[in-house]
């Protein structure tokens, strides 16, 4: 039985403040206001709920019905060549969502199967996920199934095809209600989600957490049938692992899981459906893990997570450093540039890593990464790589290879242009330029802003131009007010604190007009507003 608590709220906007709303794009700024207000965000959140749960708000379906739950849909790279959808949700659309998802998620982890490996609950926050039940665990646990030591066992390798693209929001729904039955919590995720694929009945918002939660649920029904039918199976999110004693029962198997998923209205990725005998099996996800490669290995293996308001930070911090001793980071690099296909997790790992060297060789890694031939080839680890490097700009430890890091910097927009067409990707790049002003930079944020449609790469050009103290472009903005959209409002608001009596005079003059323009269509129902909380923070945030 579900039952959604103010903590919920709470808890999930500490995890955003902590690891930011999506994990495709850079970490936004309202997400540390998100974190920074978080008791009185959960407040509104709770009483949204409790509104439409009791029918405070009228017929319950019906205003839901009736909101504006503004998202917008940004290009991302998938894999070398390919590309998916990523979905950018307002802010308290998105603490809203992750907080329903966070209450569902705990009356759902109980029924999950210990087979289902991928986002299982952590008892504690901020937050959602055991980090422990990785990837990596899951292969590692198929290795150790008994079964796999039998004469002629056989092991089915398969995937779910476009499985967050082809959830049914219907069926999705159904789960949920056997989750809170009597509740309107169902009907609300699905009017969200429904909004949120611009009507479509079909399609889970990639980079959010609640999404995550979301298809852990729908797959939940699916893996205690292949429970009861006696498989033995493994599951990290749409990936599969079935462990069979013969091909006839793999066979067999794979018919049983087929319709498993066709009962939800999901199905199998032929082209990526594998049967190995269990030997090879063994020896591909050796070679997967990094096995015979120790500095490889070591990199694979290695924990990069840092928190840095933990109570011991600087001893973890040293602790991470000093774990790269024995691995030579520009050797694995150096190996990275030969392959026709790079591996995308040990460049990943390069990326997170880079923050732990020292400056020579951070500046010697980054100039590698950032060739303009060598960023082609990496082109689908750009987010990963861009991170990085922003780690490192961002870091006054860093700060005799600044000079070096802008050059580099400099250089992509006219050696590899075509890297920033996905929204995503200008973004990174964007976040990785703000630190300083260049006539180069300044032509290229103002040319960025005045031809693209996206909210999103328009608010990050004013976040450079609030870092660069860039009076012109803020006064043109601010004649333009009016005609910017909410998100561009807020962050312009946000600027507004570079720019001293003027910043001030413009907060004035406009203070008016943001309760309505920001209004989300829930004022009546909660306590306080989004638009109060925002002015609130913005009064002391840097």
């Amino acid at each position: 039985m579900v039952k959604v608590q103010i903590d919920h709220f709470i808890r999930a906007a500490l995890e955003i403040g902590q690891s930011g709303d999506n994990d495709t794009l850079p970490y936004d700024l309202d997400a540390g206001f998100i974190k920074d207000k978080a008791t009185d965000l959960a407040a509104l959140c709770l009483g949204l709920f409790q509104g439409v749960e009791t029918g405070a708000v009228g017929k319950p379906a019906t205003f839901m019905n009736g909101l504006a739950i503004v998202s917008e849909r940004l290009l991302v790279p998938s894999g070398p060549h390919g590309f998916r959808i990523t979905t950018k949700i307002h802010p308290f659309w998105n603490l809203y969502l992750n907080g329903l998802g966070l209450a569902i998620a705990e009356a759902n982890e109980g029924q999950r199967s210990a087979r289902a490996h991928s986002y299982r609950l952590a008892p504690h926050g901020p937050g959602f996920f055991d980090r422990t039940r990785s990837w990596r665990a899951y292969k590692l646990a198929t290795l150790n199934e008994p079964n796999l030591e039998e004469e002629g066992a056989v092991v089915i390798q398969t995937d779910i095809a476009s499985f967050y693209d082809h959830i049914y929001h219907h069926r999705l729904e159904n789960v949920v209600k056997d989750l809170a039955p009597g509740s309107t919590l169902a009907m609300q995720i699905d009017r969200i989600l429904s909004k949120l694929a611009a009507g479509r009945s079909f399609g889970l918002p990639v980079g959010g957490q609640c999404a995550r939660i979301l298809a852990e649920v729908m797959m939940t029904p699916i893996d205690r049938s292949l429970t009861d039918a006696g498989l033995i199976w493994h599951r990290y999110v749409d990936d599969y692992t079935l462990i069979c004693r013969s091909r006839q029962e793999a066979y067999k198997a794979l018919s049983e899981l087929s319709h498993a998923l066709a009962d939800y209205g999901l199905s199998l990725n032929r082209s990526k459906t594998t049967i190995l005998s269990a030997k090879h099996y063994r020896d591909f996800i050796s070679a997967q893990l990094g096995e015979g490669d120790d500095s490889s290995l070591a990199l694979r293996e290695l924990d990069l997570h840092f928190d840095p308001y933990s109570d011991n930070a600087s001893a973890e911090y040293e602790k991470l450093k000093q774990s790269f001793d024995k691995i030579d980071i520009s050797f694995l690099l150096d190996l990275e540039r030969e392959k026709s296909q790079p591996d995308a997790f040990v460049l990943a790992q390069i990326g997170r890593a880079l923050k732990f060297q020292e400056p020579a060789v951070a500046v010697q890694l980054c100039a590698t990464l950032l060739d303009p031939n060598n960023l082609d080839a990496f082109r689908a680890s750009w987010s990963k790589i861009m991170r990085g490097v922003y780690a490192v700009r961002s870091n006054d430890q860093f700060t005799s290879i600044f000079a070096a890091l802008d050059a580099l910097l400099d250089r992509i927009p006219s050696a590899s242009g075509h890297l920033l067409v996905p929204e995503a990707n200008m973004l990174h790049f964007l976040r990785a330029i703000r630190f300083v002003r260049t006539d180069l930079r300044g032509a290229f944020v103002r040319q960025t802003y005045d031809s693209t449609v996206s909210t999103s790469v328009r608010r990050a050009c004013i976040d450079c131009w609030r870092h660069w103290s860039d009076r012109s472009n803020f006064t043109r903005l601010r004649n333009q007010w009016q005609n910017l959209g909410a998100g561009e409002q807020r962050m312009l608001w946000l600027a507004a604190g570079a720019f001293g009596d003027e910043g001030l005079k413009t907060r004035d003059q406009l203070r008016g007009s943001v309760a309505q323009a920001w209004q989300l269509g829930i004022e009546t129902v909660a306590p306080g507003s989004f638009a109060a909380c925002y002015e609130d923070w913005v009064k002391h945030a840097v």
